[in-house]
């Protein structure tokens, strides 16, 4: 597999970026300190215009169906195994978001144009455009439910909320999240038709081209404080099951939907990515496991030289079921 390899091509920027955190951290330019701060920048203000740009520019009637429902099952199945594993906590749903998101925008969109052209990044954009607004929002609704419900439990006056009420406010705090809320907004705006003029368009692309970049950045920062071989173990099973569990799982419920050719194959490739470092801004955001998916994510990284390399061997050879 030479250097120019579509796999390479993709991956390589990213464990080059991951290095740059890591060293950055290790010589003091970055200090262990900032790493909280910057976390909530990357979080508060350029993930939220990178979610409301995709979703302010997305087109329903674009969006194909089934190739979709095939890749959002086996994230679906991975998230309720690993909270079915670990019990309903907060640990369980960010190791479950690791498990199950993966890096669909910053290695998959090259990977998949290099391997399938415009017609394979059309397929991929589809689901795209949708993964977040899924995904992030269900992950973000569970975690508030679950912190209000450790509230209530806390609680030492033996006045606790009702359960109903708990629930409304987690819901209420999940809508007004960074995450959340500029995917409805983006998506209200959206049915509108009216698009973004170009003075307010060029700003939120700017911004939200920095998150991806900073993401990783402070991927390796943590790195550089993480003893990784304590926290290996972890880092191998979430690999595991993003990188390998999720396309076997995508190939089974694609094949039983009736998908074949490019739409199963794009689907396929794009599950056998590695973990997307959303989970980790995830596990910073709501004080767990941040060891465990950094090293997770590095991991992942890693062994994405394998799995995509596997999926975009056999995925053309997945048995049409359905």
């Amino acid at each position: 597999m030479g250097m120019n390899h579509p796999v390479f091509a993709a991956l390589l920027p990213i464990v080059l970026i991951i290095a740059l955190g890591f060293i950055a951290a290790k010589t003091g330019l970055a200090r262990a300190e900032s790493v909280k701060d910057i976390s909530n920048l990357t979080f508060n203000v350029f993930l939220p215009p990178l979610l409301f740009r995709t979703m302010a520019n997305m087109h329903v009637e674009n969006l194909q169906a089934l190739p979709i429902v095939a890749y959002m099952a086996g994230m679906v199945v991975l998230y309720a195994l690993v909270l079915l594993f670990y019990g309903v906590n907060r640990r369980a749903a960010v190791l479950g978001l690791g498990a199950a998101y993966g890096n669909t925008v910053m290695i998959g969109i090259a990977l998949v144009g290099f391997a399938y052209g415009e017609q394979g990044l059309a397929i991929l954009l589809s689901l795209i455009s949708v993964h977040a607004l899924i995904m992030l929002t269900c992950a973000t609704v569970m975690l508030e439910l679950i912190v209000a419900k450790e509230n209530r439990a806390t609680q030492a006056d033996g006045i606790q909320p009702h359960i109903v009420h708990c629930a409304l406010l987690a819901v209420k705090n999940a809508l007004l999240q960074p995450v959340t809320l500029p995917i409805i907004l983006g998506l209200a705006y959206a049915q509108t038709g009216w698009g973004l003029h170009e003075v307010i368009d060029k700003p939120l692309q700017m911004l939200g081209a920095a998150f991806s970049p900073l993401a990783v950045v402070l991927v390796g920062m943590t790195l550089a404080a993480t003893p990784v071989g304590a926290h290996i173990r972890m880092a191998l099973t979430l690999t595991a099951l993003k990188n390998f569990g999720h396309p076997v799982l995508v190939a089974i419920i694609g094949s039983l939907l009736g998908l074949h050719g490019l739409p199963l194959t794009v689907m396929v490739v794009a599950a056998s990515l590695p973990m997307g470092a959303n989970a980790f801004l995830f596990a910073q955001r709501y004080n767990t496991v941040q060891a465990d998916v950094s090293a997770g994510v590095a991991v992942s990284t890693a062994m994405a030289l394998v799995s995509v390399a596997l999926a975009l061997w056999l995925a053309p050879m997945v048995p049409r079921l359905g």
